[in-house]
């Protein structure tokens, strides 16, 4: 099997592409210019430069390929300004509609497009959501879960029109890997330098990101053209979370449980002074605030029983996310 993965200087990316080598396929990686290559080193894959904002050049990229594994996203829950955000927009939404056009013209067989939990139709009763919970566009908060929705409509409508489009939903991926990090990496980065002093009353679902690289081979051997997966592990309540990072890392858990409304006057008071005056990105963003006043709990039934996907406790991967991000420099 020859694959194209996008995003694989990524954190889900690279262990994407790591577990596709682990099965002997043949790796072709879009890559920018400036993308860190980190993640990568040591794998035996053929680096291709290209961008998502440029995809009339991804066609010849892509031939001779058996299925594209498209993971780049641009993934901020804040924006500096109208040429960021808009910037965004061309990465997620014509960026992967500009990829599947090529890679039908390439004659790609299958393509399994990462979506994200952001997506789903969460409620504020804490019952678990799945690919069927009701859920429109003005529901997504913030111009990330915007582009995301726009772009697994984009897939979605591709793959029941012929194309061979699988869409999968990561929830809230830990692991090793995590160089940016992400919004979710940050949380484990500021508790093991002691600055999470309280909690709100919120709910992830965290999964390791090794099972969803599984997830996405998977998806791609017994997934059904236009059906999305979410792929989820434990849900769990932010202060669950933390608790289990004390025992892993060896640190006090936060026991101070911030009610909403100061939550919410901290990540107007960060986005407007960080953000706006000093143009620096927020550590508490508004869109993270309001996103939070939501349990993003969920059901995996749907990839159980057609992907054979199965939920394993997240200990592991919190243990490896620790290790990782004291090992690399990130907590001084």
């Amino acid at each position: 099997m020859r694959a194209f993965v996008t995003g694989a200087s990524g954190f889900v990316g690279s262990h994407v592409a790591r577990a596709l080598a682990d099965r002997g396929a043949e790796l072709r990686l879009l890559m920018r210019a400036s993308s860190p290559t980190k993640n990568i080193e040591g794998l035996n894959a053929d680096r291709v430069l290209g961008d998502l904002r440029e995809p009339d050049k991804l066609q010849s990229a892509m031939s001779g390929c058996d299925v594209v594994f498209h993971v780049a996203a641009d993934y901020r829950l804040w924006t500096r300004d109208a040429a960021d955000m808009q910037s965004m927009y061309r990465c997620n939404v014509e960026g992967t509609r500009g990829l599947i056009d090529a890679a039908r013209q390439a004659g790609v067989r299958r393509i399994v497009y990462c979506s994200s939990v952001a997506t789903m139709g969460f409620t504020g009763n804490g019952r678990p959501a799945d690919e069927n919970s009701p859920v429109e566009l003005k529901d997504m908060i913030g111009h990330y879960k915007r582009s995301k929705f726009i772009a697994e409509q984009v897939a979605i409508e591709a793959g029941k029109s012929g194309g061979d489009v699988v869409v999968v939903n990561p929830t809230t991926p830990v692991g090793e890997y995590d160089v940016k990090p992400t919004p979710t990496g940050r949380i484990l980065v500021d508790f093991l330098k002691r600055k999470f002093p309280a909690y709100v009353d919120t709910g992830l679902n965290v999964v390791d990101v090794r099972e969803v690289a599984r997830g996405h081979i998977a998806a791609f051997e017994r997934g059904r053209a236009g059906e999305r997966y979410i792929l989820g592990g434990e849900n769990l309540t932010l202060k669950q979370i933390l608790d289990k990072l004390a025992v892993i890392a060896g640190l006090p858990a936060p026991t101070l449980r911030l009610p909403y409304v100061f939550a919410l006057a901290a990540g107007v008071g960060d986005t407007v002074v960080t953000g706006r005056i000093l143009r620096r990105e927020p550590r508490v963003t508004l869109d993270a605030v309001r996103m939070g006043r939501k349990k993003m709990w969920v059901s995996s039934e749907k990839a159980e029983r057609e992907l054979g996907w199965k939920i394993v406790p997240v200990d592991d991967a919190l243990r490896r996310a620790v290790q990782w991000f004291r090992a690399n420099g990130y907590v001084g």
